[in-house]
């Protein structure tokens, strides 16, 4: 077909056949990856695109405001911070609704309505589906599934011309908006072309993930299918047959097992193919819709980016590549397990690129023996030659239980795969040194640890023989340190960066030997004692001990924080301050220096000492409390709501350090009876434990406070760069590394990649389920063994019930069952419990603690909505809305499938 078979719609009108060239500004995501798949021969139905020009043709001139304003442009032009996002929802689905009927009042352009009808009676005429396809949809960071509308089996010219105007006007639903104002994308700048494919006489149809999308594993393929159209899948309206295969060999994984399946086993592997094929034409993951017909032909309907499975370990946050797409190690041979270690610091949030990188720089740049790597901006580390060799294996078992409960409980399985069998050494010596770079590094990086480690027994003993003494000198150290992180003025930003580098290469190795040997001791002393104590006390009994440790930095500032709270709930303006403004007006307050006195000079002191300090703290982008003291203001508010004595800080720590106390003294008398020279080893290794292990915050404190002198020079840094154009704020230097801000120096321009890193930060921050031990191969361990868990028949219970894992994660909140989402409600962290949903139902994600759904499959459109919003869900649950009841408590198991009660 032509593009356009007259001169006014040349521009208007393109066959599927001659898109693959085209522009996503042009015809949009979905019609652009039709377009490829057509010219790569994939079987897809014909048909033609209406171009986003048609579109901008026909769109009123009121949309122009109503998207300004959705953009949060003022009218004098004026732009807000949040870009819109901060709009009440009212007033968002208001200008919403004012947009979908301005668009809907408006008349079709005659050019555009002939362009219609002239390549409609080139098809032949009869049914096809009309599909939106907007500028903002199918991309790589938010596939906007079902946000959009799209109309089967439309049939007549006239018809066909109506189901544009109405895909037009879906661009502006309510979950349409929202979605964009969620991912940050501008309305203005948003169009919407229209596909018009004829339809496929389906007698089987469904959808499938080349990658799983519940585990995250990349060599599996899911495939979701009934009878009939493919929409009935889509919108979960049906229970699917669900199908998993292994995508290199063909081999099936899981069917249907009480009815015959919908795909016979040659159909499952051709639609595998299918599905491999184009996600390696797309080189990703791909969310694809297929139709099989009566004569068992099978059809692609549209390829989407699938946007929700987490970054493989091989991809690099800081250049955007992507490793291999997982299925490198498809047969176990290269297959590698890492192990979450910002998670283990209790930070489920990323980390900056800058934090990143100095992270690396602190660690040797991954030349020693924990080798690391940072999909989804976060710090994994490679476990795979621990789990590999025979003692490491005893000491992960020993120690990952202390670090992470949930990971220590699925490492057993970890250990029983082949996968991660113990290596046998080869017995093979060969005379060169032919081992790899990273053997030979680790090597020489090991000599230096080595060095560190025997750098800080001087230290160690000196604690055990001197305490105080030690006290004393790791006292000294933090004073010369914050001394010597001080860089003289006036200093150029090159000087900046100097010092910074400087101080981190210098600082590291002295700060661990002036401050680790203590709290060592310390914590030495008590497994000492937990010897010694052997047959007399439980090792539980030991804990005790530890509780109200002085010389503890962290503890010292919670209780100054505590001190200062008490006497400003002494004086009524500082007071009534804190109980009636809210912490981000209390810090502007404190900004202009019109606090009430008392509370302007106390926490000015309070940031004097622990103003270096922050929220995810090792993180060197995390701005730090004294350019944004909101979270202490806000604490300081939550202490002066503490009305029952008993409940203050400094009281809860006087009585567990007594009880502490009473402990020792009770196992120092239970040893005594064994022995008297027991009881004496006893009492010296429990009150050096006392002493000393209160210290284990000290060296974190002074990494910390390197740190903030750092991100105070990266920001002057920032600031500069940012008046000069090369980023456009001063906090973009955050998403750089230092060779970069060195070439940003030399006034290259830093923009592109800083939006680029940008993007994906904000992604992550969204991300609500971080997989804690992540093989090669993206598999999320724990997702797996829930969903496998989930895959066994279950007994029926009287406190749960069991569906399809749909969306890992866990959430626990009141039920909410809605039949109808019209003028429905749902408060948030409430649970929505529903027969089935289609797009209609997404503004009621946005507050939902989770998903339960009686009908639809994992790739159903309730479920690909879940795991964008990153909400667990369950879906293909009986009898949810009957057996569930409004106001019950309920826990929902996104990964294994189940709500209990």
């Amino acid at each position: 077909m032509a593009s356009g078979s007259t001169g006014a719609g040349a521009d208007l009108v393109v066959d599927l056949s001659r898109l693959a060239s085209a522009s996503l500004a042009t015809v949009g995501g979905k019609a652009l990856n039709l377009g490829r798949l057509v010219a790569a021969d994939f079987p897809v139905p014909p048909g033609f695109c209406l171009t986003t020009a048609a579109y901008r043709k026909a769109a009123p001139t009121s949309l122009d405001t109503i998207a300004a304003r959705l953009d949060g442009v003022g009218s004098e032009g004026t732009e807000t911070s949040d870009g819109g996002s901060g709009l009440p929802d009212d007033d968002r689905d208001g200008l919403a609704r004012q947009a979908r009927e301005a668009v809907l009042a408006a008349p079709v352009p005659p050019d555009v309505e002939a362009a219609i009808r002239e390549a409609y009676a080139a098809m032949g005429g009869g049914p096809v589906a009309v599909r939106s396809s907007a500028t903002a949809e199918d991309l790589p960071f938010a596939s906007f599934a079902g946000q959009q509308d799209s109309f089967m089996d439309v049939d007549g010219a006239d018809a066909v011309v109506q189901a544009v105007r109405r895909c037009w006007a879906s661009l502006w639903t309510d979950r349409a908006v929202a979605y964009r104002t969620t991912n940050g994308i501008s309305h203005r700048e948003v169009g919407l072309a229209v596909v018009i494919q004829r339809m496929v006489d389906a007698a089987t149809a469904g959808v499938l993930f080349t990658a799983n999308p519940v585990t995250g594993t990349r060599t599996q393929t899911v495939i979701d299918a009934s009878a009939g159209p493919g929409q009935q899948v889509v919108s979960g309206a049906v229970n699917p047959d669900h199908f998993v295969v292994e995508t290199a060999s063909g081999r099936i994984l899981q069917q249907p097992q009480d009815t015959p399946p919908s795909l016979a086993d040659a159909q499952l592997r051709e639609l595998t193919s299918l599905g491999d094929d184009a996600q390696r034409l797309f080189g990703a993951p791909q969310d694809v819709e297929w139709v099989v017909d009566g004569g068992g032909k099978a059809w692609l309907t549209q390829s989407r980016p699938i946007t929700t499975l987490y970054p493989l370990p091989q991809d690099d946050p800081f250049t955007g590549q992507t490793g291999t797409d997982g299925t490198a190690d498809a047969d176990g041979t290269d297959a590698r397990v890492y192990l979450c270690g910002t998670l283990m610091q209790g930070l489920t949030r990323p980390i900056t690129p800058m934090g990143l990188h100095v992270l690396a720089l602190m660690r040797g740049n991954n030349n020693g023996p924990w080798k690391t790597v940072n999909p989804g901006l976060r710090m994994y580390v490679d476990l795979t030659p621990i789990l590999r060799n025979k003692s490491g294996r005893d000491l992960m078992a020993r120690m990952l239980p202390l670090a992470d409960g949930r990971s220590a409980a699925i490492l057993p399985a970890l250990l029983e795969d082949p996968r991660f069998s113990v290596a046998r050494p080869s017995r093979r010596k060969s005379k060169a040194n032919t081992a790899p770079a990273r053997t030979q590094a680790k090597g020489a990086q090991g000599t230096q640890g080595l060095g560190v480690f025997l750098g800080i027994i001087p230290g160690m003993v000196r604690a055990l023989l001197w305490p105080d003494r030690e006290l004393r000198r790791a006292r000294r150290y933090q004073d010369r340190l914050a001394a010597r992180l001080v860089l003289p003025l006036p200093a150029t930003a090159a000087r900046r960066l100097q010092h910074t580098e400087d101080i981190l290469a210098t600082s590291i190795n002295g700060l661990i030997q002036a401050t680790l040997p203590a709290p060592s001791v310390g914590y030495l002393m008590l497994a000492v004692a937990r010897r010694l104590l052997r047959g007399i006390a439980e090792p539980r009994e030991l804990e005790a001990v530890l509780r109200g440790l002085p010389r503890n930095v962290t503890t010292i500032m919670d209780l100054e924080l505590w001190h200062l709270a008490v006497s400003l709930g002494g004086d009524p303006e500082a007071r009534r301050a804190f109980r009636e403004l809210t912490p981000g007006e209390l810090a502007d307050r404190y900004r202009a220096g019109t606090l009430p006195a008392p509370a302007q000079s106390g926490l000015q002191e309070f940031l004097s000492k622990y103003g270096h300090r922050a929220v995810a703290e090792i993180d060197l982008g995390m701005p730090r409390w004294s350019e944004k003291p909101e979270h202490i203001l806000g604490m300081i508010a939550n202490y002066l709501r503490v009305e029952d004595p008993e409940q203050a800080p400094d009281r809860q720590f006087a009585r567990a350090a007594k009880h502490a106390e009473a402990r020792i003294s009770e196992l120092v008398e239970r040893a005594g009876a064994k022995s008297r020279l027991r009881g004496r080893l006893v009492a010296l290794c429990l009150r050096r434990t006392r002493q000393l292990s209160g210290l284990r915050e000290l060296p974190k404190f002074c990494i910390v406070l390197v740190m903030a002198e750092m991100h105070r020079q990266l920001t002057e840094i920032g600031a500069e760069l940012a008046g000069n154009g090369t980023i456009r704020d001063a906090g973009d230097v955050f998403f750089l590394d230092f060779d970069e801000l060195r070439v940003g120096l030399r006034g290259a321009d830093l923009k592109g990649i800083v939006a680029r890193r940008r993007r994906l930060y904000d992604v992550e921050l969204r991300r609500r389920r971080i997989p804690r031990l992540l093989l090669s191969d993206g598999t999320d361990v724990e997702a797996a063994m829930m969903a496998a868990a989930a895959a066994l028949p279950q007994l029926a219970a009287d406190d749960r019930l069991t569906g399809t894992p749909a969306s890992a994660g866990t959430a626990t909140g009141k039920a909410r069952v809605i039949m109808d989402p019209v003028g429905a409600r749902l408060e948030p962290g409430e649970i929505l419990v529903a027969p089935s949903t289609d797009p209609g139902w997404t503004p009621l994600f946005m507050t939902a603690g989770a998903l339960v759904m009686e009908m639809g499959g994992v790739v159903s459109h309730g479920a690909v909505v879940a795991r964008e919003y990153g909400i667990p869900a369950v879906v293909g649950v009986a009898d949810a809305t009957t057996r569930l009841r409004d106001g019950q408590s309920i826990t929902v198991d996104g990964a294994a499938g189940t709500i209990t009660w």
